[in-house]
C-alpha cells in the first residue's frame, strides 16, 4: 500500500453517463488529510465528479488514481466511504440505527459469515463518533432528519475508510442539526480524515474546510483556499455587474 501517494490524483479526466461527458478536463490532486468543499450551481457537474470517483458515473477519459491505485484497479472499495444526498432513511422497512450502520460492513466479509464481535464494536464506535451511541436501538424512523443524516455518516465510517465523500451532508436539516453535523465533521477533519464534501451551504462548514473546488458548466473554475474563494466571488460579482451595466 502506497501511503505516500495522494488520496486522489486526476489528470484531464471526464466523467459522465451513457457515454456523454458531464465534467471534462478535470485536473485535481487531493493530499491525505485535506477537507475539500466542492461547490457549484445545480447541474454544474459537482455530484457527477464525486460519483465518478466512486464508480457511480462513467470514467470516460483521463487518468484517475485513488489512494495510489488506478481507479479501475482499486479492489477494496471500502477504502472510500460515501454519504449520499438523502433527507431521510424511511423506506418502509423498520430498522434500528445500529442495523443501518452495520450494512456498511457487508462488503468487508463473505455473505455467509455472520457478524462477529469486532463488527459489533465497529458499529458502536461509528455511532459514538457521530454522537448517537445512545440511539443505537432506536428505529431510524423515530430519529430527526439531522440524526438520520448522522446515521448515514456512521454507516460510511464503520468500515474505517481512508477517504470520505459526502453529498450535501448538511442540506435539508434545521440550523441546530447543522451545527451538530458540523461538529462531527470538525472531529473527523481533526483526526486526519480526507473528506470531499459536495455542498451549497459553505457557511455551515466554516472552519472545517481548508480548500474549495468550484465546478461550473462541467469544468473546474476555482481551486484554492476559502480566503481565495471569497476574493474569487468578489471578482465574479464585479464582473457580473459590469456585464449587466
Amino acid at each position: 500500500m502506497n501511503t505516500s501517494a495522494p488520496a486522489l490524483n486526476l489528470h484531464q479526466v471526464a466523467f459522465g453517463y451513457r457515454g456523454q461527458a458531464v465534467v471534462t478536463d478535470v485536473d485535481l490532486v487531493v493530499t491525505r488529510g485535506q477537507v475539500i468543499a466542492v461547490l457549484g450551481p445545480n447541474g454544474s457537474g459537482k455530484t457527477t465528479l464525486v460519483k465518478g470517483l466512486l464508480g457511480l458515473a462513467e470514467h470516460l477519459s483521463g487518468e484517475v488514481e485513488v489512494l495510489g491505485a488506478p481507479l479501475a484497479r482499486l479492489r477494496d472499495r471500502t477504502r472510500l466511504g460515501y454519504v449520499p444526498q438523502r433527507h431521510t432513511l424511511n423506506g418502509g422497512v423498520r430498522a434500528t440505527a445500529s442495523e443501518i450502520v452495520a450494512t456498511g460492513l457487508l462488503a468487508t466479509r463473505p455473505w455467509w459469515r455472520p457478524a462477529r464481535a469486532a463488527d459489533h464494536q465497529a458499529v458502536h464506535r461509528a455511532l459514538e463518533i457521530v454522537g448517537l451511541a445512545d440511539r443505537a436501538r432506536f428505529d431510524v424512523d423515530t430519529l430527526s432528519g439531522g440524526q438520520q443524516r448522522r446515521v448515514l455518516i456512521a454507516r460510511a465510517l464503520v468500515a474505517n475508510p481512508e477517504v470520505l465523500v459526502m453529498d450535501e451532508p448538511t442540506a435539508g436539516v434545521d440550523s441546530a442539526s447543522q451545527v451538530i453535523l458540523a461538529g462531527v465533521l470538525q472531529q473527523l477533519g481533526a483526526a486526519g480524515t480526507t473528506m470531499l464534501i459536495v455542498t451549497h451551504e459553505l457557511t455551515a462548514l466554516r472552519g472545517i474546510v481548508d480548500r474549495i473546488v468550484e465546478v461550473d458548466s462541467g469544468h473546474l473554475t476555482f481551486d484554492g483556499s476559502p480566503q481565495g474563494y471569497a476574493e474569487h466571488q468578489r471578482r465574479q460579482a464585479l464582473l457580473a455587474g459590469r456585464v449587466q451595466s
